[in-house]
């Protein structure tokens, strides 16, 4: 019986560490303005801050998504949902964060003042 609990309990501890967000994880950016890898996510527009592409420079191509809670992750340019969001994005140049679908959630997490 033990033995089964300490299975378990590791393949959670194991589940858990795979699945954790880390700079280092798949999809989302480095310091550099580049991205490592990217990924097919969906985030609801009302949580997204900020679209962009990755710098010329950079060798893995991406839209970076900022969400209203700072995390930056690193889309598939061609796929067909990461397009449209940025197109639609684009269309607001001259504000710093466009209206409404947009940016109109806020963060889940506690901030101190």
């Amino acid at each position: 019986m033990k033995t089964l609990a300490t299975f378990i309990l590791l393949t959670l501890i194991c589940f858990l560490h795979h699945s954790s967000a880390s700079p280092d994880s798949p999809g989302f950016r480095t310091t550099g303005g580049c991205c490592m890898n990217h990924t097919q996510m969906i985030i609801p527009k009302r949580k997204v801050k900020h679209v962009v592409e990755t710098p010329r420079g950079c060798t893995t191509k991406a839209i970076v998504i900022t969400s209203v809670c700072d995390k930056e992750y690193c889309i598939d340019p061609d796929f067909r949902w990461a397009k449209k969001l940025l197109a639609e994005f684009e269309k607001f140049p001259d504000e710093t964060s466009p209206r409404a679908p947009f940016n109109s959630s806020k963060c889940g997490k506690y901030r101190k003042k």
